[in-house]
């Protein structure tokens, strides 16, 4: 064998239950800290809480936006949800107002296909 064929992958599996900081999610996304902070604050990306103890749910953008970005913590599927903005904007040239209305209009769709589909079975 070479060495090329003993390479060897290592990776993570991130689910909803993974919380990620700015870095992490900068690291997985292949996005910039400041353009994770854009999306926070016009609120394409939820905080989903901060790292001070704070159990909430969700923060809203304008507390968020407030506070210092390590403090912010990142649910596991927001790393799909900062691909998918990163890609409406770069692909599709839409301004982040118009990126987090697409956004929300693609999980409706997605959310009453997966109702249609349990309602056929």
């Amino acid at each position: 064998m070479t060495s090329a064929e003993e390479t060897m992958l290592t990776g993570e599996i991130i689910d909803e239950h993974t919380l990620l900081d700015v870095a992490e999610l900068c690291r997985c996304c292949g996005l910039d800290r400041t353009y994770i902070i854009e999306l926070v604050e016009e609120g394409v990306l939820s905080v989903t809480r901060i790292d001070a103890g704070d159990a909430r749910d969700a923060v809203d953008p304008v507390d968020a936006a407030r506070l210092d970005a390590a403090q912010w913590r990142f649910a596991g599927t927001t790393v799909r949800r900062a691909r998918t903005a990163l890609r409406l904007q770069r692909d599709l040239e839409i301004n982040l107002p118009g990126v987090a209305l697409a956004l929300e209009l693609l999980e409706q769709l997605e959310r009453l296909r997966r109702q249609l589909n349990q309602e056929r079975v």
